[in-house]
């Protein structure tokens, strides 16, 4: 099954192995790719994959974030792009670029401005994003968020690549607007599960539009909330408390799911969780050295940064572990059997995401047609080659992804790598590796 090829709305895909969203600071300031990006890329389609999808490309000029990450807001950005997507599948690999738009959840800035605050509602959360408070957009905003969406699907088109998905998950602001904690609206957008997915439903219409019929489309979507996961102070506690605690859970969900899928959207991405980095997207250890790190290296532009960094550094590793780290913990095949309810009740192809490294775990997710295929990002972070050692037989690397997250909360400040000690012999080798990723220099790291 793994190594099966097969086909989504007319793009053929070798095996069942994508390269999941995955990327670091391989862009210049003004979110041009650099050539690093390049060869970050090619790196996996080398190793084996039937598709990568890229990290997601913003697609608002003002909320470019984590800095030096690829942007997608204006033409200049389709001819560099082509480069990577032609490099990609020259090597038989197909490539879908993924376009979001964090909202209230960016990351990072030059300087604290009011645009990155934008969301659904007014709300505070202490873990995500760096300003006090989220800033309710205005329809004229939202209608302009719909066409930059639109866009930036229609260049996608233009760089040559094979399809365009559209994040809906992570927390960023699609996901602000279909969770009943962080959109608590008045108007066309906010109340109901229809108006709640109003935005969505608008942008899916616009991609379709701009980049056309036939040209592949994706979104990725949470198939459960866990609003509760990670532990984080916010505000306001939201009545029913389930829509607080929870957000949305499957009966929301595979709603949204069918509705898509009546929008003419070719296949669901399905993980979990709300917010990035978060427990259940991100299935493993919890992170607290390299929360600490961008917590410091972003405390300079708000009150709320500055508090929380206080906060992480006064705690010791094993406390921050203790409380921020419930619910922390490695689970093979994570969503899986969520991916199996979209796949069974919605009828799209699916692509499950989180916890697959084991060849025999990815099998058995195939074989019981839970999935249609399987995106791996850590595991393949560490061993860029998986693919080919499930080909000579292989279940699990030598070396395996240990699912510490450490690259997930690095990624904003430092070059995306493995940043676990315990997989190299000494930091030197680790620091070799993770600065070859990326280079033309290295092509077999």
């Amino acid at each position: 099954m793994l190594f099966d090829p097969f086909s989504i709305n007319g793009v053929a895909f070798k095996n069942r192995i994508f390269r999941s969203s995955l990327g670091g600071r391989m862009a210049f300031y003004d979110g041009t790719v650099s050539p690093a990006f390049k060869s970050f890329e090619t790196r996996f389609a080398r190793g084996g994959v039937g598709g990568i999808i890229t990290a997601t490309i913003s697609v608002n000029k003002r909320r470019m974030s984590p800095l030096e990450y690829p942007a997608l807001h204006d033409d200049r950005y389709i001819e560099p792009l082509k480069d990577a997507v032609r490099a990609v599948q020259a090597l038989d690999c197909r490539y879908i670029i993924q376009i979001g738009d964090p909202g209230g959840h960016t990351h990072t800035g030059v300087f604290s401005e009011d645009q990155d605050a934008r969301s659904a509602s007014r709300s505070f959360n202490l873990l995500y994003g760096y300003r006090n408070r989220t800033i309710p957009m205005t329809e004229a905003e939202i209608d302009a968020s719909v066409q930059e969406f639109g866009s930036a699907a229609r260049r996608v088109r233009q760089t040559g690549a094979d399809g365009v998905e559209i994040t809906a998950s992570k927390g960023y602001l699609i996901h602000q607007f279909l969770n009943p904690a962080t959109n608590r609206r008045k108007d066309a957008y906010g109340g109901s599960l229809d108006k709640r997915f109003l935005f969505l439903e608008r942008i899916i219409r616009a991609a379709r539009e701009e980049a056309g019929k036939d040209f592949l489309l994706g979104v990725r979507l949470s198939a459960q909330d866990y609003n509760y996961l990670p532990l984080s102070i916010r505000f306001p506690i939201v009545f029913p408390l389930r829509d607080f605690f929870m957000g949305n859970t499957l009966k929301e969900t595979l709603y949204y799911g069918k509705k898509l899928k009546s929008l003419g959207v070719d296949y669901l991405h399905i993980d979990s969780g709300f917010g990035f980095v978060n427990p259940k997207g991100s299935p493993g250890s919890f992170p607290d050295e390299g929360i600490k790190l961008f917590y410091n290296a972003t405390r300079h532009l708000s009150t709320k940064a500055a508090v929380r960094s206080v906060i992480a550094d006064a705690l010791p590793g094993f406390l921050l572990r203790l409380i921020m780290g419930y619910g922390w913990k490695f689970k093979p095949a994570a969503n899986a059997d969520f991916a199996a309810l979209f796949r069974k009740t919605v009828g799209l192809p699916i692509i499950a995401n989180g916890g697959f490294q084991a060849k025999t775990v990815i099998e058995a997710a195939l074989a019981d047609e839970k999935c249609d295929a399987v995106a791996i990002a850590r595991p393949l972070l560490a061993n860029p080659n998986l693919v080919r050692l499930f080909q000579e037989g292989v279940n699990e690397p030598s070396n395996p992804c240990s699912f510490c997250s450490e690259c997930c909360a690095r990624t904003a400040v430092l070059p995306l790598g493995c940043y676990d000690r315990r997989r190299f012999k000494s930091q030197d080798e680790m620091a070799d590796q993770i600065m070859a990723l990326s280079s033309p220099a290295n092509p077999t790291i």
